[in-house]
């Protein structure tokens, strides 16, 4: 037979669900007035201040809990989670190291998959606080000088440490992306400036010199993205001369090839891609291969002719 004590927690508990928060309390406080040697009711209680947002309330009634818990033998498993409400409830006050601390404290009672995926969570938190903190724009103006001095020098790998150090100062600068993306090339770390020349032209799509970097890097194995790279260089800048000069560059190299060698590194450029597997562009290319006069007719609409002589140039498609 239920004892007075768990009819008034059963009745918080009713209460609870129909989210009747102040009745819930009421009937728990009732509870722990009969018999407060039940760490449960305190955790209830907990739960219920905890959705009324009474965080203080919470940290208070639940620390409670675990002095009661502890005195008394609980199953450590209400231990634990009266813990990791206190936790939780820090993370809410944007108190994060003294949530860690009570999410630690639950952890070593009971290791709770969902309190171990919130103490996860927590300390996502923690190291994004600690990156903005560490955020000065004008400490990273002055590493990148540095790095730019460096790379004057031709030490490359010093000047990639002073950019690391820029970036971490000021993640949303694009430029120090760009000069280690310059130092990366230097160093023959291909894929390491690949990478930086898309971040820098991700935080800022207008900076030329990010697209000259990334086009300096493919145009040594890949002369036909480079110089699409280029191409959207020279449209951001219409007089740029490093834009023209390699454009004029990756031309020659592509021309050098041969056609079935040509043909086949165009085949790996996305916009080549696109435009084979356009299904309006295959229907076109059968007819104009069966018959002339159609090419014709096609050619006479500028999109069309513009997809055709990029075929053409890259060397997919032959013309006799």
């Amino acid at each position: 037979m239920a004892t007075p004590a768990l009819k008034a927690k059963e009745l918080g508990n009713k209460a609870y669900k129909a989210k009747q928060f102040d009745v819930a309390i009421k009937h728990y406080d009732e509870a722990i007035a009969l018999d407060p040697t039940d760490i449960t009711f305190y955790n209830n209680k907990g739960a219920v201040n905890f959705e009324k947002g009474d965080y203080e309330a919470v940290i208070e009634v639940c620390l409670k809990a675990v002095d009661v818990g502890k005195e008394n033998g609980s199953d450590y498993k209400h231990i634990a989670k009266a813990l990791a409400r206190v936790g939780k409830s820090y993370m809410k006050n944007d108190d994060l190291d003294k949530s860690m601390y009570y999410y630690d404290k639950a952890i070593i009672e009971h290791r709770d998959p969902t309190v171990l995926n919130e103490r996860s969570e927590v300390l996502k938190l923690v190291k994004e606080k600690e990156k903005l903190s560490y955020i000065d724009p004008e400490k990273s103006q002055a590493e990148k000088a540095k790095g730019n001095e460096q790379f004057k020098q031709g030490k490359y790998a010093e000047a990639i440490e002073f950019y690391n150090e820029a970036i971490k100062r000021n993640p949303a600068d694009h430029v120090p992306y760009s000069n280690r993306a310059a130092c990366f090339t230097k160093l023959m770390e291909f894929g390491l400036a690949m990478a930086d020349c898309d971040k820098c032209i991700t935080l800022s799509p207008m900076f030329v010199k990010g697209y000259l970097r990334k086009a300096a890097v493919l145009k040594i194995e890949k002369p036909q993205e480079a110089k699409a790279v280029y191409e959207k260089a020279l449209e951001l800048d219409p007089t740029n001369a490093e834009a023209k000069q390699g454009i004029h560059h990756c031309s020659q190299s592509l021309r050098n090839l041969k056609p079935e060698d040509r043909a086949k590194l165009a085949m790996n450029d996305p916009e080549i891609q696109q435009i084979l597997q356009d299904p309006s562009m295959q229907v076109i290319l059968e007819q104009m291969q069966k018959d002339p006069a159609a090419a014709q007719e096609h050619l006479k609409n500028a999109a069309v002719r513009d997809k055709f002589m990029k075929l053409v140039e890259s060397g997919v498609v032959q013309v006799r």
